[in-house]
């Protein structure tokens, strides 16, 4: 099989940021990646959620308190919509923004090509929250 027929896990971030914090480095290391062919975006959608609850996607050509995720205007592939934007904007806090990303992890289509081309199929996949992972570690260092 073809790498070119075949696609990387395919994930979703949703990250908030306070709304007077600077993104610039958070955009930068997007970029960084994307520019390294380690994920693919697909969408990126801006999310401002007011004091009073109200929350609204924003064009990131004038989100300037999204700073460098302007790089990113027009990154759509029309896989969110106006429930995402409903979801995301449920789960941030108000007095806030976000970006709402929708990526590949492009750096996994050899493996997955090499796989597929050895008969194997993915019968699981779960993404284990890092956090999770920290404080299992945590919890094992603690016990040595």
């Amino acid at each position: 099989m073809s790498e070119v027929d075949v696609h990387g896990p395919i994930d979703f971030l949703l990250i908030q940021f306070p709304g007077d914090k600077p993104t610039d480095a958070a955009a930068a290391a997007l970029l960084d990646l994307v520019d390294r062919g380690i994920v693919r975006l697909y969408d990126i959608l801006a999310i401002r959620k007011d004091a009073d609850g109200t929350f609204s996607g924003i064009e990131l050509d004038a989100a300037g308190d999204l700073g460098g995720f302007v790089a990113f205007a027009g990154a759509r592939s029309g896989l969110l919509g106006d429930d995402d934007l409903r979801q995301a904007g449920d789960a941030m806090d108000p007095g806030t923004m976000a970006v709402l990303l929708v990526y590949e992890n492009a750096w996994a289509i050899p493996f997955v090509a090499g796989a597929l081309d050895g008969g194997g199929q993915m019968i699981a996949s779960q993404r284990i929250p890092a956090q999770d992972v920290m404080d299992a570690l945590d919890a094992l260092d603690a016990e040595d």
